[in-house]
Protein backbone atom coordinates (compact mmCIF):
# COMPACT_ATOMS: atom_id res chain seq x y z
CA UNK A 1 0.00 0.00 0.00
CA UNK A 2 3.06 2.07 -0.78
CA UNK A 3 2.76 5.60 -1.90
CA UNK A 4 -0.46 7.24 0.27
CA UNK A 5 1.97 10.32 1.20
CA UNK A 6 3.34 11.31 -2.12
CA UNK A 7 -1.08 10.99 -3.12
CA UNK A 8 -1.58 13.52 -0.39
CA UNK A 9 1.45 15.73 -1.36
CA UNK A 10 0.44 16.16 -4.79
CA UNK A 11 -3.01 17.75 -3.64
CA UNK A 12 -1.18 19.92 -1.29
CA UNK A 13 -2.23 18.06 1.86
CA UNK A 14 -0.22 16.31 4.72
CA UNK A 15 0.77 13.09 4.43
CA UNK A 16 -1.64 11.39 7.02
CA UNK A 17 -4.70 12.53 4.40
CA UNK A 18 -3.23 10.25 1.99
CA UNK A 19 -2.78 7.48 4.45
CA UNK A 20 -6.33 7.65 5.25
CA UNK A 21 -7.48 7.96 1.29
CA UNK A 22 -5.47 4.77 1.20
CA UNK A 23 -7.78 3.37 4.08
CA UNK A 24 -10.61 3.64 2.36
CA UNK A 25 -9.20 1.99 -0.77
CA UNK A 26 -8.87 -1.13 0.86
CA UNK A 27 -12.42 -1.76 1.09
CA UNK A 28 -13.13 -1.85 -2.94
CA UNK A 29 -10.09 -3.68 -3.13
CA UNK A 30 -11.09 -6.60 -0.85
CA UNK A 31 -14.45 -6.86 -2.02
CA UNK A 32 -13.31 -7.31 -5.44
CA UNK A 33 -10.95 -10.22 -4.71
CA UNK A 34 -13.98 -12.92 -5.10
CA UNK A 35 -14.29 -11.60 -8.37
CA UNK A 36 -11.03 -12.12 -9.82
CA UNK A 37 -10.31 -15.96 -8.08
CA UNK A 38 -8.07 -13.89 -5.40
CA UNK A 39 -8.31 -16.39 -2.18
CA UNK A 40 -5.89 -14.92 0.22
CA UNK A 41 -4.93 -10.73 0.19
CA UNK A 42 -1.93 -9.81 2.30
CA UNK A 43 -1.58 -6.13 2.66
CA UNK A 44 1.58 -3.89 4.30
CA UNK A 45 0.17 -1.52 6.51
CA UNK A 46 3.28 -0.89 8.36
CA UNK A 47 6.68 -1.57 8.70
CA UNK A 48 9.29 -2.61 11.21
CA UNK A 49 11.09 0.51 9.66
CA UNK A 50 8.26 2.96 9.25
CA UNK A 51 8.89 3.35 13.32
CA UNK A 52 11.32 5.84 11.47
CA UNK A 53 8.97 8.48 10.34
CA UNK A 54 7.61 11.85 12.53
CA UNK A 55 5.85 10.91 15.39
CA UNK A 56 2.92 12.99 14.28
CA UNK A 57 2.69 10.47 11.28
CA UNK A 58 3.41 7.72 13.16
CA UNK A 59 0.75 8.70 16.07
CA UNK A 60 -1.86 9.62 13.25
CA UNK A 61 -1.18 6.05 11.84
CA UNK A 62 -1.74 3.81 14.68
CA UNK A 63 -4.92 6.09 15.83
CA UNK A 64 -6.45 5.47 12.01
CA UNK A 65 -5.55 2.14 12.40
CA UNK A 66 -7.92 1.69 15.59
CA UNK A 67 -10.29 3.48 13.79
CA UNK A 68 -10.15 1.55 10.77
CA UNK A 69 -10.31 -2.08 12.94
CA UNK A 70 -13.54 -0.27 15.05
CA UNK A 71 -15.68 1.05 11.61
CA UNK A 72 -14.59 -1.73 9.28
CA UNK A 73 -14.85 -5.07 11.79
CA UNK A 74 -18.87 -6.23 10.95
CA UNK A 75 -18.92 -5.22 7.42
CA UNK A 76 -15.54 -7.39 7.16
CA UNK A 77 -17.79 -9.85 9.15
CA UNK A 78 -20.46 -10.08 6.77
CA UNK A 79 -18.34 -9.85 3.50
CA UNK A 80 -17.53 -13.57 4.72
CA UNK A 81 -13.39 -12.25 5.47
CA UNK A 82 -11.28 -13.81 7.76
CA UNK A 83 -8.58 -11.03 8.98
CA UNK A 84 -5.34 -12.09 10.39
CA UNK A 85 -2.63 -9.99 11.53
CA UNK A 86 0.81 -10.62 11.36
CA UNK A 87 4.29 -8.93 12.60
CA UNK A 88 5.97 -8.27 16.11
CA UNK A 89 2.85 -7.03 18.75
CA UNK A 90 4.95 -6.47 21.38
CA UNK A 91 5.91 -2.70 20.45
CA UNK A 92 2.13 -1.98 19.43
CA UNK A 93 -0.44 0.28 21.80
CA UNK A 94 -2.39 -2.74 23.79
CA UNK A 95 -5.77 -1.08 22.83
CA UNK A 96 -4.94 -1.63 19.58
CA UNK A 97 -3.49 -5.31 20.30
CA UNK A 98 -6.99 -5.79 21.78
CA UNK A 99 -8.73 -4.69 18.69
CA UNK A 100 -6.80 -6.49 16.60
CA UNK A 101 -7.24 -9.81 18.67
CA UNK A 102 -11.00 -9.22 18.70
CA UNK A 103 -11.08 -8.54 15.39
CA UNK A 104 -9.43 -11.94 14.34
CA UNK A 105 -11.66 -13.90 16.52
CA UNK A 106 -14.79 -12.22 15.19
CA UNK A 107 -13.94 -13.46 11.78
CA UNK A 108 -12.21 -16.67 12.78
CA UNK A 109 -15.19 -18.73 10.94
CA UNK A 110 -15.02 -16.99 7.54
CA UNK A 111 -13.55 -18.46 4.41
CA UNK A 112 -14.94 -16.24 1.42
CA UNK A 113 -11.26 -13.97 1.43
CA UNK A 114 -9.21 -14.30 3.65
CA UNK A 115 -7.46 -10.64 4.43
CA UNK A 116 -3.54 -10.70 6.19
CA UNK A 117 -2.58 -7.07 7.32
CA UNK A 118 0.71 -7.05 8.08
CA UNK A 119 1.43 -4.31 11.20
CA UNK A 120 4.88 -3.49 12.65
CA UNK A 121 6.33 -6.60 9.97
CA UNK A 122 8.92 -7.01 8.28
CA UNK A 123 10.73 -9.87 6.66
CA UNK A 124 13.87 -9.99 8.31
CA UNK A 125 12.32 -9.45 11.74
CA UNK A 126 10.36 -12.35 10.87
CA UNK A 127 12.91 -14.54 10.07
CA UNK A 128 14.79 -13.83 13.06
CA UNK A 129 11.44 -14.04 15.92
CA UNK A 130 11.03 -17.36 13.74
CA UNK A 131 14.91 -18.88 14.17
CA UNK A 132 14.92 -17.43 17.33
CA UNK A 133 11.84 -19.66 18.63
CA UNK A 134 13.16 -23.21 16.45
CA UNK A 135 16.70 -22.30 18.59
CA UNK A 136 14.74 -22.64 21.66
CA UNK A 137 12.79 -25.40 20.57
CA UNK A 138 16.25 -27.46 19.90
CA UNK A 139 17.84 -26.44 23.14
CA UNK A 140 14.82 -27.78 24.60
CA UNK A 141 15.13 -31.01 23.13
CA UNK A 142 11.47 -30.68 20.92
CA UNK A 143 13.24 -30.31 17.77
CA UNK A 144 15.90 -32.08 16.81
CA UNK A 145 18.61 -29.99 14.54
CA UNK A 146 19.09 -33.11 11.99
CA UNK A 147 15.48 -32.93 11.24
CA UNK A 148 15.51 -29.04 10.32
CA UNK A 149 15.16 -28.65 6.38
CA UNK A 150 13.72 -25.81 4.41
CA UNK A 151 10.13 -27.01 5.59
CA UNK A 152 10.82 -26.87 8.99
CA UNK A 153 11.48 -22.78 9.36
CA UNK A 154 7.96 -21.89 7.61
CA UNK A 155 6.32 -23.56 10.67
CA UNK A 156 7.69 -20.50 12.80
CA UNK A 157 6.49 -17.83 10.72
CA UNK A 158 3.68 -15.87 11.33
CA UNK A 159 1.90 -16.84 7.99
CA UNK A 160 2.40 -20.78 9.26
CA UNK A 161 -1.23 -21.11 8.04
CA UNK A 162 -1.33 -19.57 4.90
CA UNK A 163 0.17 -20.22 1.38
CA UNK A 164 3.20 -18.23 -0.14
CA UNK A 165 1.65 -15.58 -2.34
CA UNK A 166 1.60 -16.60 -6.38
CA UNK A 167 2.04 -12.61 -7.18
CA UNK A 168 3.29 -9.33 -5.32
CA UNK A 169 2.12 -5.85 -6.06
CA UNK A 170 4.26 -3.09 -5.63
CA UNK A 171 2.55 0.37 -6.00
CA UNK A 172 3.84 3.79 -6.28
CA UNK A 173 6.72 2.69 -8.79
CA UNK A 174 9.28 1.43 -6.53
CA UNK A 175 10.95 -1.14 -7.80
CA UNK A 176 12.12 -2.98 -4.43
CA UNK A 177 10.32 -5.12 -1.97
CA UNK A 178 10.90 -3.08 0.91
CA UNK A 179 11.68 -6.62 3.76
CA UNK A 180 7.96 -7.81 2.25
CA UNK A 181 7.41 -11.77 2.89
CA UNK A 182 10.79 -12.68 1.87
CA UNK A 183 11.03 -16.33 3.06
CA UNK A 184 7.17 -16.98 1.52
CA UNK A 185 8.31 -14.77 -1.80
CA UNK A 186 11.14 -17.08 -2.83
CA UNK A 187 8.53 -18.15 -6.50
CA UNK A 188 6.60 -15.28 -6.25
CA UNK A 189 5.75 -13.35 -9.75
CA UNK A 190 6.01 -9.66 -9.10
CA UNK A 191 4.11 -6.73 -10.45
CA UNK A 192 6.24 -3.19 -10.03
CA UNK A 193 3.28 -0.69 -11.21
CA UNK A 194 3.58 3.39 -10.87
CA UNK A 195 -0.17 3.75 -9.60
CA UNK A 196 -0.15 5.02 -6.01
CA UNK A 197 -2.04 3.14 -3.54
CA UNK A 198 -5.16 5.36 -3.43
CA UNK A 199 -5.27 5.39 -7.07
CA UNK A 200 -5.10 1.69 -7.15
CA UNK A 201 -8.73 0.18 -8.36
CA UNK A 202 -10.50 -2.99 -8.84
CA UNK A 203 -9.90 -2.96 -12.20
CA UNK A 204 -6.19 -2.36 -11.86
CA UNK A 205 -6.08 -5.53 -9.84
CA UNK A 206 -8.11 -7.68 -12.62
CA UNK A 207 -5.83 -6.55 -14.89
CA UNK A 208 -3.03 -7.80 -12.93
CA UNK A 209 -4.51 -10.65 -12.21
CA UNK A 210 -5.58 -11.90 -15.92
CA UNK A 211 -1.48 -10.71 -16.72
CA UNK A 212 -0.54 -13.27 -13.94
CA UNK A 213 -2.96 -16.04 -15.21
CA UNK A 214 -0.85 -16.01 -18.55
CA UNK A 215 2.56 -16.53 -17.28
CA UNK A 216 4.45 -19.64 -17.87
CA UNK A 217 5.59 -20.41 -14.05
CA UNK A 218 7.77 -23.20 -13.81
CA UNK A 219 9.58 -23.16 -10.28
CA UNK A 220 13.38 -23.33 -11.30
CA UNK A 221 12.15 -26.57 -13.54
CA UNK A 222 12.27 -27.02 -17.49
CA UNK A 223 9.25 -27.15 -19.69
CA UNK A 224 8.95 -30.17 -21.63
Amino acid sequence: MDGNGRWAQARGRPRLFGHHAGAKRVREVVEACPDYGVKYLTIFAFSTENWKRTQVEVAGLMSLFRRYITKEARALDEEGVRVRFIGDRLRLDPKLIKLMDSLEELTENNDRVHLTIALNYGGRDEVARATKQLAQDVADGKLNPDDVDEETLPKYLDTQVLPDPDLVIRTSGEARISNFLLWQSAYSEYEFIDTLWPDFTAEELGRLCRGFGSRDRRFGAVKT
